[in-house]
């Protein structure tokens, strides 16, 4: 009971702690909301806009196939609406003869047409599913295609605020709501219009009297189904926004598992995921509602409706201004009538959970990168001959956020073949510099120069050739230790993977690994060191041979051992090749022909390393406590 007693105190104590219901909030304390919530009405509509366009786009390509098809299932329908037909040509005109001892031959050719009908719509209904099947595959390809390469194109900036989760939601989740519509739902509302259209005018030429009688109850159908649809049109819209939560909510968290365990962060994480769980639930319940309202409200007025003709028809019947078959044709074609308001329903739901997924999707293919290829690239081989590798920065000014600069005013230049040292106190500007030359970031106004070619005058893919940033999170890939330090050169033979290896230190460890260079490296380089991580990376820089080489705290993570075994590549990496170092650790500087040190964007010093030592400036104040720190 006293556990309990304190359990219950330290759960009413962690709501206290919150401004607003847990459900409503994430790990910072700040309102959990989806990245389309409340948007403007003008934004909204531009948003369906853009679906429609999008789903247009993509069924272009099968406009003959869908018409096509469109022919099958009108003659698929036709087969099964026949059906009643024959069936009241069989109790009117193949039954009577054989009562009063005559032949059954009319019966047989009826059962024979009928079975000739089941049989059309049977191979109607098979062709049509395994093409629509496939065109609906080949459509989510593209589109799972489109989304892949459309992430990859955005620029880091994007990917900075758009969270993995919502990124995850948008390829996996949305998708596979577009790939139910597009498996059932157009097929169910194609069969549903036939059918209605179809079992109304049949209907009123069985018999003009009860086919007006049941139409009657058709404006009322038509109530039912406008209300849903635009109750299901709201839900459905929550739905996918709280499915989204609920995948950015699991995907941080098992992403961030490390930090979560450490920080004991379990029991936080755990009830924010069950808020967002719970909501995600009621809206499904809210759904189901609407669900449990519309179908058994449907199907009452269809049995009132067929309780009417089977009242008033039996009476015709009786009084013979009815046959016995045209009766039961007549019901047989009510209950059809009653059957694709179902499929309506259906329709709506996975419908407007495809919309809403739809318009997300859109939405982020419709984003632009902020990093773009100009329409005519220069070539830096033709405005230079070889390339050098001059970094230069002409009045460069650059923020993250309006009226914030990082980089006031920014002249600099680093000549080809020199090894810079950037170095100075955390948000002083060292990583924007190493972005803005990798081109992550384009400049707020002036201009980052490669061999006197502004970066934004050239293309992205030449760019990345010649310039390649090494970071202290070397992301390692699943796939072998060869694969990895051939990821920026995927056609590089094993000879060139070995040498690379050999030119940074790296091939005394691989050696030593269990299959050489064949070895998994396990999830995000899981079975490695992080020094052996390192020096993949920078085999991986030595094998794509870039002209300029950015290196930001490449060994701010690791021990003493390692960093002097990194200390050793670093040596083979920079050779003959412009370098731009950022380091804490002020032995990685040691490397470098010169050195800057930034405070607040700007430039307080510039100089050799050892110059700067002997004055008495920020770098030598820098460096005398960092050798105090090493005694």
């Amino acid at each position: 009971m006293a556990v309990n007693g304190k359990r219950r105190r330290d759960d009413e104590r962690l709501r206290e702690e919150q401004a607003v219901p847990m459900s409503a909030t994430d790990w910072r304390g700040r309102a959990v909301t989806n990245d389309d919530d409340d948007l403007p009405i003008d934004e909204s509509i531009s948003r369906r806009r853009e679906a429609r366009t999008l789903l247009v786009g993509l069924l272009r390509p099968y406009a003959t196939a869908v018409a096509l098809l469109t022919i099958v299932i009108v003659l698929e329908n036709a087969a099964r609406l026949s059906v009643p037909l024959l069936v009241q040509r069989g109790i009117d005109h193949g039954i009577p003869p054989i009562v009063d001892g005559g032949s059954a031959r009319e019966l047989i050719l009826i059962v024979a047409s009928l079975c000739g009908v089941v049989l059309v719509q049977a191979t109607s209904r098979m062709f049509f599913l395994r093409r629509s099947g496939r065109i609906g595959q080949e459509v989510l390809l593209e589109l799972r295609r489109r989304i892949f390469r459309h992430f990859q194109r955005l620029d880091v900036a994007f990917h900075d605020r758009y969270t993995s989760g919502r990124v995850v939601a948008r390829s996996t989740n949305d998708v596979e709501a577009i790939q139910l519509m597009l498996q059932t739902g157009f097929d169910g509302l194609i069969t549903a219009i036939l059918t209605l259209l179809g079992t109304s005018v049949l209907l009123v030429v069985l018999d003009v009297k009860l086919g007006l009688m049941c139409l009657c109850v058709f404006p009322l159908l038509v109530v039912l189904v406008w209300w849903f649809r635009t109750q299901s049109a709201k839900t459905y819209k929550l739905v996918r926004e709280s499915a989204a939560l609920v995948i950015v909510q699991f995907v941080e968290t098992m992403t961030g598992i490390k930090a979560v365990q450490a920080y004991r962060r379990e029991p936080r994480n755990q009830q924010i995921f069950v808020d967002v769980a719970d909501d995600y639930k009621t809206i499904n319940e809210r759904a189901f509602k609407l669900l449990a309202i519309f179908m058994p409200a449907v199907r009452l007025v269809g049995n009132i409706a067929t309780g009417g003709v089977l009242l008033y028809g039996g009476y015709r019947v009786l009084h013979g201004e009815m046959t016995l078959g045209t009766l039961t044709a007549f019901l047989l074609y009510l209950r059809i009538f009653f059957e694709p308001m179902q499929e309506i329903s259906q329709f709506f739901n996975t419908f407007q959970s495809a919309a809403a997924a739809l318009e997300k999707i859109a939405g982020v293919l419709a984003e632009e990168p902020g990093i773009q290829d100009p329409e005519r690239p220069v070539q830096l081989s033709k405005v230079n001959g070889d390339i050098k590798g001059d970094i230069a920065f002409r009045d460069v000014n650059f923020s993250y956020v309006p009226d914030r600069p990082v980089l006031p005013d920014l002249d600099l230049r680093i000549p080809a073949g020199q090894t810079v040292a950037l170095v100075g106190t955390t948000g002083a500007g060292k990583t924007t510099i190493a972005k803005l030359i990798a081109r992550f970031y384009d400049p707020t106004s002036g201009a980052v120069t490669l061999d006197g070619v502004d970066l934004r005058d050239l293309a992205q893919a030449q760019l990345r050739r010649h310039v390649v940033m090494v970071t202290q999170e070397n992301f390692m890939f699943e796939g072998s230790v060869a694969d990895n330090i051939r990821f920026g050169r995927p056609d590089a033979t094993d000879a060139e993977v070995r040498a690379a290896a050999e030119a940074v230190g790296a091939d005394r460890f691989i050696d030593a690994l269990a299959d050489g260079y064949d070895t998994d490296v396990a999830k995000r380089g899981g079975r490695l060191s992080a020094g052996q991580r390192q020096l993949i990376a920078f085999a991986r820089a030595f094998l794509a041979d870039p002209k300029v080489l950015i290196l930001d705290e490449a060994t701010s993570s690791l021990d003493i051992p390692s960093e002097r075994m990194v200390q050793r590549a670093l040596a083979t990496v920079l050779t003959d090749r412009t370098a731009v170092v950022i380091a804490h650790r002020l032995s990685t500087v040691e490397v470098a022909d010169r050195v800057l040190v930034l405070e607040h964007g700007r430039i307080v010093e510039d100089g050799p390393p050892g110059e700067l030592i002997l004055g008495d400036g920020r770098y030598a104040a820098l460096h005398r406590a960092w050798v105090e720190s090493l005694a």
